[in-house]
């Protein structure tokens, strides 16, 4: 997977960041998550699980608000949710490289392709990386402008639901973490719609971060 940024003459943006676009808006509730087949432990309350309420084919209209996207629950606020992490954002061009992972790790149905919420992303994208942007950089979606906070930092939660106990550590490993996004504006956005990206000072970029951790996981038995 090449993630090298196409930088261009017009304020050094990737081609990425002008076609970037919302592919999916996924919201979850909370419900008891089975987590004894891939963490140690039996069950724990979660809205890792989301669906998607606004697609291509289903292109509903969905309230953001200023804790995140309306309908959407949070069992663990310090996981996900509150201010700086009320909404979170993933690219779905890693989606078959996980996909690959749970093949080799034998998950439970893991032929099937995975639908669009199962990293447990509120926004899933299409043209917008990681390594695409810093701390402090504004995504405009229609009416909505949301603030890039940090990379996910992922807990045992990924594990369940990716179906075998190394997920979390693959997601270090790989830097293919996602975005947690503060509401700056409110308002509506559907699926479909642009994304456009307004830089902040850029002092510290996502891909510092995920390098960090990397180094960290390898360390790491």
């Amino acid at each position: 997977m090449d993630d090298t940024i196409a930088q261009t003459e017009s304020g050094g943006r990737s081609a990425r960041e002008r076609c970037a676009r919302l592919l999916s808006i996924n919201i979850g509730v909370c419900q008891t998550l089975d987590i004894g087949r891939a963490s140690d432990g039996l069950t724990v309350e979660s809205a890792i699980r989301k669906r998607s309420v606004s697609s291509a084919s289903e292109g509903a209209v969905v309230e953001v608000q200023k804790l995140g996207l309306a309908g959407d629950e949070h069992a663990d606020m310090s996981v996900h949710g509150g201010l700086d992490k009320a909404v979170y954002l993933y690219p779905v061009e890693h989606y078959a490289w996980w996909q690959q992972r749970r093949v080799e790790a034998e998950a439970p149905d893991a032929e099937k392709p995975l639908a669009f919420g199962t990293l447990g992303e509120n926004l899933t994208t299409q043209g917008l990386l990681e390594t695409d942007l810093w701390i402090g950089d504004t995504l405009v979606i229609d009416q909505v402008r949301l603030r890039v906070e940090a990379p996910r930092n992922p807990c045992f939660k990924l594990n369940a639901v990716m179906g075998y106990r190394k997920a979390v550590k693959h997601m270090y490993l790989s830097g293919f973490a996602g975005v947690y996004l503060s509401v700056v504006q409110t308002g509506f956005i559907q699926a479909g719609a642009h994304i456009e990206v307004v830089p902040g000072r850029r002092e510290e970029s996502i891909s510092n971060i995920l390098d960090w951790r990397r180094g960290r996981a390898h360390r790491e038995p």
